[in-house]
């Protein structure tokens, strides 16, 4: 799975979008730069899926259009291709490969590096779980909605985003590129994020070269360009939209930077600049039209003046308009059909308070690439501030300079997009929430960072006196590589990556339960939504909650707990799908175990059983905790029925709470935060010996080393739960003990290069259970029922069935 995500996706999607390319220059009769090439056709196919997923009925062939369409390409356009690798050949620019391999690697370099079917988006922003479900789910039905179930998570979900004019250009070219390899979209999601970073370092080089750079320091701009801290920081979180939609803005300026090509030669020459703009506002909705329009502004006033020198005429000025126009419409047409949609959502964004998972705005400086910290969330701290600021600074004064040097050179087309392109960030940034202006900075950035490289090629060429100056070139632009490069390692080693054999044994249940829900899932982790997209999954701690068993959870994050659910709730769900942790109460005696993996177990409504009539949780001793138990013994009585009871199993807490923590290490509720390295030590005691489960909670992005009487037991890693706030779950460690004091060691271990090492590491907790305790324990109790017993027995819940 592993080689088939990362290798074999990324390379058919690069055919197809080279294909398609071709195609897309075919069509205008013009010839395009191909470094343009592989965007072009990312954006015909991202056009291509939109209009086959608009038809329901045909939406399951998208990823056989989208093959056609590429293959198609290839075919139609072989001598062309041949003729631009003959060129390279001759001009020995065939190295030049080697940068968007480069920045593919880089952009999904922690997943490289685990060597395992992950992405590092995990804990960050749940957004990337509704993009996995919706782009399933509109390559499976198109924009069909009628059959969903509304009163579950999943139904709700994908009613709320897709039934309601959200945005779906960048899913839809996911999915139906994904699905045509069949590879699950939840492990070739990080793999299309950086392929269409790769994809966009082709036209930040053209742009770059367009700046006066030559070939070495063109290829180091454009990497800095499609790589920044704060694109580096938004690919490696998922934002899958902003990453398409920055490729998109710098395609119109790479064609801005060739409109000669285009603007004065065939009437459709000015099809790939529409195409770019319909799949921008395809993926980034309405909202992409501020860029679209100050990048076409430029080729606008170009094709005026061409018209009133009489270098073109006005009947040609108008046809090349109007093909234009034509090829927007047509391209972007479910986007149009539903234009008042689209602008409410825009409106809607745009007017949302919500940060996301944002805590504060951004800083405008972070738009220039360089941020040196683990996340584009905070300020860096210590000395990476005053450095990361000097960067910054050499970066605004190389970028006026590059501008500056574009005007003075004549390449007036270039310097006004290079300068609309801020003006509209800042224009929006008057209006924008804290939410919207971060997606301004992300898909401006690059833009940003390519002017600062144009003055970098404005040193090189001896534009500033004296000429001597021209040796700061090499030193500012190796400044300016190194900064973008370190600010991306800092967050590659603070990336968390999501568990692999957890959500292979959710995709496993979906496949061996599929249509047998509605299922209720008790684990706070939304990217079960598209794992379980069989099932018709309900999540009561979920944003789309189930409103009927809204009771059983205090709300989005928070623990469930199946014995507040109101009984005849609960039981509408045929299936409950909960994690191995034996703290947890199990569910009513109306399931029967069906199957138990490493982390999950998955229980069935019995045929025939009838759901509990009463059910209370035993509170403890005293007159007033021992109410509800002594209500239910009398219920029961009076009744002549039994009672049904599970008791609660064996665990032995250790105190890490008691214990003083290591130096550096911080307090989240009730457990340590390892942010350094360190080792904590407490004392338990078992009364029995024997063979036991050690289970241990909280977070383990980074490895964290378990030792028992100074001897080691096991090393836990990539170990993360779908919530950072509610202590995940882990084990079972196999020990065996005697009877007595023993010690348990945690400890969290020096600097390594592994993906994630800066990442989560909190220690929650820990106990220990018998070694082969069964999932759950059914009592039967019989009348006459003495409530004291009924109140200090260890029960995990009691029934009236």
């Amino acid at each position: 799975m592993f080689a088939e995500t990362v290798l074999l996706y990324p390379a058919l999607l690069a055919l197809l979008a080279l294909g398609a390319g071709l195609l897309v220059e075919r069509a205008s009769a013009v010839q395009l730069p191909p470094a343009l090439l592989p965007m072009l056709g990312a954006s015909a196919l991202l056009a291509l899926s939109q209009l086959s997923t608009y038809v329901s009925a045909i939406a399951p062939a998208t990823p056989y259009v989208l093959a056609a369409a590429g293959c198609a390409g290839l075919v139609l356009g072989r001598k062309t291709l041949r003729a631009h690798a003959q060129a390279a050949w001759r001009e020995r620019a065939w190295w030049m490969a080697a940068l968007p391999l480069s920045c593919y690697a880089l952009a999904l370099a922690p997943v490289l590096v685990s060597g395992r079917a992950t992405f590092s988006s995990y804990l960050a922003l749940a957004d990337s779980a509704v993009h996995m479900a919706g782009a399933d789910y509109l390559v499976h039905h198109g924009q069909s909605y009628a059959h969903l179930d509304l009163r579950n998570s999943y139904g709700a979900m994908i009613n709320a985003y897709y039934n309601s004019s959200y945005p779906s250009g960048a899913d839809t070219l996911f999915g139906g590129s994904a699905l045509l390899l069949r590879v699950p979209l939840i492990w070739a999601f990080q793999p299309f994020c950086a392929f269409m970073l790769a994809a966009a370092s082709g036209p930040a080089w053209l742009l770059a070269r367009a700046c006066g750079l030559k070939r070495p320091y063109a290829a180091a701009a454009a990497l800095c360009a499609t790589l920044a801290a704060l694109v580096y920081g938004y690919e490696l979180v998922g934002s899958i939209k902003e990453i398409v939609g920055l490729g998109m803005i710098l395609a119109l300026g790479g064609l801005v930077a060739v409109h000669a090509r285009w603007l004065r030669g065939s009437v459709r020459g000015a099809i790939p600049f529409a195409l770019v703009v319909a799949a921008g506002i395809s993926a980034l909705g309405i909202g992409f039209a501020p860029w679209a329009l100050a990048a076409a502004a430029v080729p606008a006033a170009l094709l005026v003046a061409d018209v009133r020198a009489r270098r073109q005429s006005p009947g040609r000025g108008f046809a090349v308009l109007l093909a234009a126009c034509a090829a927007a419409i047509v391209a972007a047409l479910p986007t149009w059909l539903d234009f008042r949609g689209s602008v409410r959502v825009a409106e809607t964004i745009a007017a949302s308070s919500n940060p996301g998972n944002l805590p504060r705005p951004l800083h405008w400086e972070q738009v220039f690439g360089v941020w040196l910290h683990g996340t584009y969330k905070q300020l860096p701290s210590g000395a990476a501030r005053p450095l990361s600021y000097a960067l910054i600074a050499l970066a605004l004064g190389a970028g006026a300079l590059g501008v500056f040097a574009l005007l003075r050179g004549g390449r007036r087309a270039l310097a006004a997009w290079l300068l609309l392109m801020p003006l509209v960030l800042l224009a929006l940034d008057i209006y924008g929430t804290t939410w919207v202006d971060a997606k301004g900075l992300t898909i401006t950035s690059p833009v940003l960072v390519l002017s600062s490289w144009a003055g970098i090629g404005a040193l090189a060429a001896g534009v500033l006196r004296p000429r001597a100056l021209r040796a700061l070139a090499p030193l500012l632009a190796l400044a300016l590589l190194a900064g973008t490069l370190a600010s991306d390692a800092a967050q590659y080693h603070t990336s968390n990556l999501a568990p692999t054999a957890r959500y292979e044994e959710l995709r496993s249940l979906n496949s061996r339960f599929a249509h047998r829900g509605p299922a209720l899932f008790t684990d706070f982790d939304e990217y079960a939504l598209y794992e379980l997209r069989d099932l018709d999954v309900g999540g009561p701690d979920f944003v789309f909650a189930p409103p009927a068993l809204a009771a059983s959870a205090d709300g989005h994050g928070r623990p469930v707990e199946l014995q507040r659910a109101p009984p005849q709730a609960l039981f509408a769900y045929r299936l409950i799908i909960t994690r191995i942790d034996p703290s947890a109460p199990p569910p009513p005696a109306a399931y029967a175990l069906l199957w138990q993996g490493r982390y999950y177990r998955v229980w069935g409504r019995r045929p025939g059983a009838a759901g509990a009539l009463a059910r209370t949780v035993p509170g403890g001793v005293g007159a007033r905790s021992c109410a509800r138990e002594q209500a239910l013994a009398r219920l029961a009585s009076a009744r002549r029925r039994r009672l049904l009871a599970t008791s609660a199993p064996e665990l032995v807490r250790i105190g890490l709470q008691r214990e003083r923590r290591p130096r550096g290490w911080g307090r989240q509720r009730d457990g340590f935060v390892m942010a350094r390295p360190g080792r904590l030590t407490a004392s338990f005691a078992v009364r029995r010996s024997g063979s036991w489960d050690l289970w241990l909670q909280g977070q383990f992005m980074a490895r964290v080393a378990v030792a028992l009487d100074g001897r080691a037991l096991a090393s836990v890693e990539g170990q993360l739960g779908g919530n950072s706030l509610v202590p995940d779950t882990v084990g079972p460690l196999a020990v065996r003990l005697r009877s007595g004091v023993h010690r348990l060691s945690v400890a969290r271990g020096g600097l390594r290069l592994a993906p994630g090492d800066g990442g989560a590491a909190v220690l929650d907790g820990a106990f220990l259970t018998p070694a082969g305790a069964p999932a759950r324990r059914l009592l039967e109790l019989a009348p006459p029922f003495a409530a004291g017993a009924l109140c200090t027995a260890r029960y995990a819940w009691i029934a009236l069935a």
